[in-house]
């Protein structure tokens, strides 16, 4: 079994330190941060890492025990030559990195969501990184919970989905992109049709086609087929898809799951609860860098390529776009590439 040289740009939380934060939290199965999962995966090896401040460099090195660290990410590709280069810096270096890593002959990239502040950014992803091994951080796509889940939608325990809902008050692209590769990964990946939305507080306004903070929203989506998405701001990351015949929900940010069925009663239909045992959790990230070097060398796309993450992206510009033009309902993929909105 090949064991493939793992770089990371970017020493800091998720990186290195974010297991410290989590421990004993039920939703999360260790390891997190990227560098504790290249630990614990026989497919991978931490050799290399990048960050402009010293302090994190010897930081990385004291915690992880990696000697290759350099201020320069380029400088360290081309030096150090990985397999897979995890891109863990701030938010708006995301898709300029995306490229860049790409450019430099790296065929297998994780970077930390969300990958773009704007549809230009994200449509020079797509273009590097299409025929790539390419996830990004949205883990649960890579968490066993919500793997199950999607495979009861799909073999029709819930009968044919109707509506979906992610219940939580979060940010648009720190948030919220979780949410909506969520609703989409569950649904078996649909394509969006349409997208309406608003941020908050209501009268946020967007000068300049800019927003230089990440604001709270609430979305509706509809996607091909005639399934409707909803995100409710309010609740604990719970996350509920509703059919014909039942109804399967994530609560408490995946800790705890409900399957309810349909039953009959003379001219009455009730949902009852139904037995459902979901998976043991294992660590999200470990599966999602395993995912990116199965992909390699199987030749398929990933479970979060860059097509879906464009889509996923796509959804919450439009919801700030949405919102720019007074709330309107937009076609995908909308015309306005240029919006801007900052995130950590």
């Amino acid at each position: 079994m090949k064991t493939y040289r793992v770089a990371i740009v970017g020493l800091g939380r998720m990186a290195s330190t974010i297991d410290d934060e989590v421990v004993g939290y039920p939703s999360i199965a260790l390891p997190y941060s990227i560098a504790a999962a290249c630990k614990a995966s026989p497919r991978l090896e931490c050799v290399a890492g990048a960050d402009i401040l010293p302090e994190k460099r010897e930081a990385f090195r004291g915690r992880w025990g990696v000697s290759a660290l350099y201020a320069d990410y380029l400088e360290m590709i081309d030096r150090e030559r990985p397999d897979l280069v995890a891109i863990c810096t701030r938010g708006e270096l995301h898709a300029s990195m995306s490229v860049q890593v790409a450019q430099a002959g790296v065929k297998m990239i994780f970077c930390e969501k969300a990958v773009a502040c704007s549809m230009k950014e994200a449509d020079a992803v797509l273009n590097a990184c299409r025929d790539l091994a390419f996830n990004t951080g949205v883990l649960r796509r890579f968490d066993s919970r919500y793997h199950a889940a999607r495979q009861a939608i799909a073999r029709g325990d819930i009968g044919q989905p109707r509506v979906a809902v992610h219940y939580a008050a979060t940010n648009l692209l720190h948030g919220h992109i979780h949410s909506v590769d969520t609703l989409m990964y569950l649904l078996g990946d649909p394509q969006v049709e349409s997208v309406s939305g608003e941020l908050r507080p209501r009268d946020t306004k967007i000068e300049n086609n800019r927003l230089d903070r990440d604001p709270n929203a609430v979305y509706h989506i509809a996607f091909a087929g005639g399934v409707e998405a909803w995100s409710v701001p309010a609740g604990n990351w719970d996350f509920e898809v509703i059919g014909t015949e039942g109804a399967i929900r994530g609560m408490n940010n995946g800790a705890d799951w409900e399957l309810r069925k349909v039953e009959a009663a003379g001219r009455h239909r009730f949902f009852r609860p139904a037995p459902y045992q979901p998976p043991a959790p294992f660590s999200a990230t470990v599966y999602l860098l395993e995912d990116i070097v199965r992909a390699f060398e199987e030749g398929r796309p990933t479970l979060g390529n860059a097509e879906v993450t464009h889509r996923a992206t796509e959804v919450c510009l439009a919801v700030a776009e949405s919102h720019r033009q007074g709330n309107i309902r937009l076609s995908l993929p909308i015309a306005n590439r240029d919006l801007y909105v900052w995130h950590v």
